[in-house]
């Protein structure tokens, strides 16, 4: 039998002015990038004192949106005019000191977070790099069979509104909330993000992205708070007169990606509420995808890295899911292997 919350005032994590200062926090989180011309292709006559540029990339942003600044950088500093008249961009890729290749379509933040913990699992590294990622960028030949889409702006942009499709598809059952959008909106969510403007892309998005309830217990909840198995007010028909159908609580399924160090990317329908009425909770989702790393008996062998945030167990889906989803609409969940009690990054 469901246990029911008692009725309550809001909570610090559960009003909308919080929904969206963890997504603003979300939002402003940015990684450490250098960008180093791979010296074998560098024009002649370039300044090679110079081809390493640094940038601090928001986590939300894409590769393909470096690309004009990168390129003013190198105009301007590191290529003879000659030479920078000559350069496409369309012909540019990234890849890592190891040779691995980094995809366009993958927001910056999930290609720190993956690569970072990847390195940290390999054999006689003690630890990932510290200080910022590394990458080698080409100015040509790039292997379109594992960048899985041409270098680009506008090919991301395409990437980019299918994700949201498939993450809208994946709440609701269908892709109403997208297709429903007119041209402009649809295209002011991908200028949001390149000029990195919270509010030009919360407007719209906020008419996908369901927030979370005004009257649910907190999440993730204290020590003192209602127990994490009691289902929220904000679901139950008798909780201020109906539930919030457009509520975090509501979706039929939060979009959700598990990213494995050198392995498989893992994805099935993870409901914000079990069977028996209870909030499904980071715990109890790892518990049940990755049995061996993340046991219910015992300690757990991985730790789970969201937004460059190690999350707590207790953490609920479904504020998981309105509060820090990238702006593709996904939560990323990069697993990395503990040793001796200690993330691994």
């Amino acid at each position: 039998m469901s246990t029911y919350a008692p009725r309550h005032a809001p909570s610090a994590f559960s009003t909308p002015a919080s929904t969206t200062l963890f997504r603003r926090l979300t939002w402003e989180g940015t990684v450490p990038l250098e960008i180093r011309v791979a010296s074998a292709e560098l024009p002649a006559n370039s300044d090679r004192g110079l081809e390493c540029y640094y940038i601090q990339a928001a986590r939300v942003s894409y590769l393909p949106l470096l690309v004009p600044e990168i390129k003013r950088f190198l105009s301007d500093v590191v290529f003879d005019e000659a030479a920078a008249q000559g350069i496409k961009e369309e012909d540019w890729w990234f890849e890592s000191e190891d040779g691995a290749v980094f995809r366009w379509h993958w927001p910056i933040g999930l290609i720190y977070d993956n690569h970072t913990i990847t390195m940290s699992t390999r054999p006689n590294t003690s630890a990932a790099p510290s200080g910022p990622l590394r990458l080698i960028l080409h100015l040509a030949s790039p292997p379109s069979e594992k960048l899985l889409l041409s270098p680009g702006s506008e090919a991301c942009k395409q990437a980019f509104m299918g994700q949201l499709k498939e993450a809208d598809f994946i709440r609701w059952g269908n892709t109403k909330r997208i297709t429903g959008l007119r041209k402009a909106e649809q295209d002011g969510l991908w200028e949001g993000i390149k000029e990195h403007n919270f509010d030009e892309y919360w407007r719209v998005a906020s008419k996908v992205t369901p927030t979370t309830s005004p009257a649910r217990s907190q999440s993730p909840p204290p020590p003192s708070s209602v127990s994490m198995h009691t289902r929220p007010p904000s679901a139950d028909p008798g909780s201020n007169g109906a539930p919030d159908r457009d509520g975090a609580y509501s979706v039929r399924s939060v979009p959700v990606r598990i990213y494995l160090p050198d392995g498989p990317v893992m994805q099935d329908l993870v409901p914000p509420l079990l069977e028996d009425g209870s909030i499904n909770t980071l715990s109890r989702f790892l518990d049940t995808h990755l049995p061996l790393l993340f046991p219910a008996d015992r300690a757990p062998l991985a730790y789970a890295l969201i937004q460059g945030v190690l999350a707590p167990p207790e953490a609920e889906m479904a504020w998981l899911g309105a509060c820090l989803a990238g702006a593709d609409g996904w939560v990323n969940i990069c697993v990395g292997l503990l040793r001796e009690g200690i993330p691994r990054f």
